[in-house]
């Protein structure tokens, strides 16, 4: 799974997902991408899924590149537990995606072999996809 290497500060607040994607929002290393089409926070488990849905389906061949990574730590408070005491421990990291955002990139392979990887992949995620081809 995916997460920060080190972190100063773990408890972040949860901030906003406003707008669509500035920045991931092109395919840059790979032929074939895997595009957001709504925002949510996208957990390193789910990250992963997709990510070994993929790889199973191609078999190891070609390239895959993952565009997000979950920098975002959320909180939560054991079940049962009183008013007050503070925010609770990191539970676990999550990356925030906006509309436009190239989750998963693909290389080396067949277009209708990366397009049904792709829809695996997108079954583990929690919202909707597209995909999309360089220079289409």
């Amino acid at each position: 799974m995916l997460l920060p290497r080190k972190v100063k500060y773990r408890k972040q607040q949860r901030g906003s997902m406003k707008g669509v994607a500035t920045r991931v929002n092109t395919i840059n290393f790979g032929k074939f991408g895997l595009k957001a089409l709504a925002s949510s926070w996208i957990t390193s488990r789910q990250i992963e899924a997709a990510r070994r849905a993929m790889t199973h389906f191609t078999k190891r061949e070609g390239k895959i590149w993952i565009r997000i990574f979950p920098h975002q730590a959320v909180t939560a408070t054991p079940n049962e537990t009183r008013m007050g005491g503070g925010k609770g421990a990191v539970s676990h990291y999550v990356a925030t995606v906006k509309p436009g955002t190239i989750l998963f990139e693909m290389d080396g392979v067949s277009e209708a072999t990366a397009k049904e990887a792709m829809r695996l992949a997108g079954h583990k995620l929690p919202i909707k996809t597209r995909f999309m081809v360089k220079g289409k």
